[in-house]
């Protein structure tokens, strides 16, 4: 098949869909100030924002390495979608509420309000440092199928494909910002999902199998088992670790992302955000469960053709996809790739750029025109900084990844994000108050302790090994550091915290 469907091939489809990117930036970034960049003027039309989050959340990650994960862990990651669930009724009914009555424009605003500019600067640098590997741990997959598949014909070096990859993302974002992203969202969820579906019905038709026998086929295979309870606490699969851990995971790398939450704080109102929250959960359930049955139809198809499992699982999707299937099928798999890779490094560059501006720049969505055109130009730095790091962190990643790269993202997200966690919800199920210029030394210090607990468990906790539940761990360690430095104020007695 790759004699028809050649790199130079690939490359032509790489650019046209990069092309029509660049015009839905050019439509909507004839305004580039703060207020369109950082929230699209607070105008976006929720159905839009919930459409275009699916393919966010989903990204690279999903879209290669979910149905390589299969093999391993078949289809446990359910679990911890149903517990994303969870998460999402919280996002909705008390942090989205907060978000809005506060008019945040960076959600970390909260954190200097509550506990004051300590707090503040430690809960954005902590984003920073989450989104910032996040979104480098996301990019790196698609850039290292790209290498696989196109660059290495042209003989062009890892580092170079990363770094054209990343110019171009920055091309179409840097005027427009979330404005732009939240048209460019859509359409690339769009493309993900497409060839998604279309691979499920190519291999379909090559194990000869209708709609029915297709779910029959999958349901009945080793992949489908979703529910693990029978080997208790010890199970790394366990569901209600699982669960748990999908419902932080979901308040934490959602709600309390400015990534994610900076899309929704765009809806005009509290009501359309919340409109958005719901349907996006609901299709974000299906849309996982269709990569898996994608990742469970993988494996059967490679084991009845007889086509080697990749070492790396990660790569047999687009093994599949691009040698094995229809040039037309290779078409569309590129499409949803770069779709996936630009769907999550457009809005992180974003809001990597909107956090460090807001929140250490001090900038606002509106300001007198002199000092916009300065905080324009400042911006234009930022977001280029932002770009090169992700080009740093990417390439150092290339040199020392061992492992699947979901399984990076959620264990790298347990040490990063637990501090965040830890804040916000002392902030919201606490009154106390607490010693602000210690709460750096909590959050350093509360990662560390989850490491140490985390490699001595078995010895510490009886056979117990840590899974993604790293998180709540960590969490709840940063919660108790808080209330060790934390005092209780007698002239705020009567105050309620939730006008905070």
């Amino acid at each position: 098949m790759l004699e028809q469907l050649t790199p130079s091939l690939i490359l032509g489809i790489v650019a046209a869909y990069f092309l029509l990117l660049v015009i839905i930036s050019y439509f909507t970034s004839k305004d580039a100030g703060n207020a369109n960049f950082f929230l699209a003027g607070r105008q976006s039309p929720w159905y839009l924002v919930a459409f275009g989050m699916i393919g966010a959340s989903l990204s690279g990650v999903t879209f290669i390495s979910v149905p390589g994960w299969v093999a391993d862990s078949q289809f446990s990651y359910m679990q911890m979608v149903l517990g994303y669930l969870l998460g999402y009724l919280v996002i909705a009914t008390v942090l989205m509420p907060m978000y809005y009555r506060l008019q945040l424009t960076s959600i970390y605003s909260y954190l200097d309000t509550r506990f004051g500019g300590f707090s503040y600067k430690t809960g954005a640098s902590f984003f920073l440092l989450s989104r910032a590997i996040g979104a480098s741990f996301r990019l790196y997959i698609v850039a290292l199928v790209l290498q696989e598949f196109v660059m290495n014909s042209f003989q062009v070096p890892f580092w170079l494909t990363v770094l054209m990859t990343i110019i171009l993302i920055w091309i179409y974002t840097y005027r427009g910002g979330i404005k732009t992203i939240v048209w460019t969202d859509t359409l690339q969820t769009f493309c993900m999902l497409t060839a998604v579906v279309f691979t499920i019905i190519a291999i379909s038709q090559k194990l000869d199998l209708s709609i029915s026998g297709l779910w029959v086929t999958v349901d009945e295979s080793a992949y489908s088992q979703i529910f693990f309870f029978e080997e208790g606490w010890g199970d790394a699969k366990n569901f209600f670790k699982r669960f748990l851990a999908g419902a932080s995971m979901a308040i934490v790398m959602t709600g309390l992302d400015q990534d994610m939450m900076q899309k929704n704080l765009s809806c005009k109102t509290l009501g359309d955000a919340q409109k958005n929250m719901f349907w996006f959960s609901i299709v974000l359930v299906f849309a996982n469960l269709l990569f898996l049955t994608l990742g469970a139809l993988l494996f059967i198809y490679a084991g009845e053709t007889g086509i080697e499992i990749p070492t790396q699982t990660d790569l047999l999707f687009p093994t599949i996809a691009i040698e094995h299937l229809s040039p037309s099928i290779g078409i569309v798999f590129i499409l949803g790739l770069i779709a996936a890779a630009y769907s999550s490094a457009d809005s992180a560059l974003t809001a990597l750029t909107t956090s460090f501006c807001v929140d250490f720049l001090g900038f606002k969505e509106k300001e007198n025109p002199e000092v916009a055109a300065e905080q324009k130009r400042t911006r234009f730095i930022v977001h280029l900084g932002f770009s090169l790091l992700l080009f740093v962190i990417i390439t150092a990643f290339w040199l020392v990844n061992d492992r699947a790269v979901i399984d990076q993202i959620f264990t790298v997200a347990g040490y990063t994000y637990g501090p965040l966690l830890g804040l916000y919800s002392f902030g919201f199920l606490m009154k106390h108050k607490v010693l602000d210029q210690y709460v750096p030394w909590v959050c350093i210090l509360s990662p560390i302790l989850t490491f140490l607990l985390s490699y001595y468990s078995e010895t510490l906790f009886f056979g117990y090994k840590f899974g993604f539940e790293l998180l709540i761990l960590n969490g709840t360690i940063t919660f108790l550091g808080l209330f060790s430095i934390s005092y209780f104020d007698q002239t705020d007695q009567g105050k309620d915290l939730e006008e905070v």
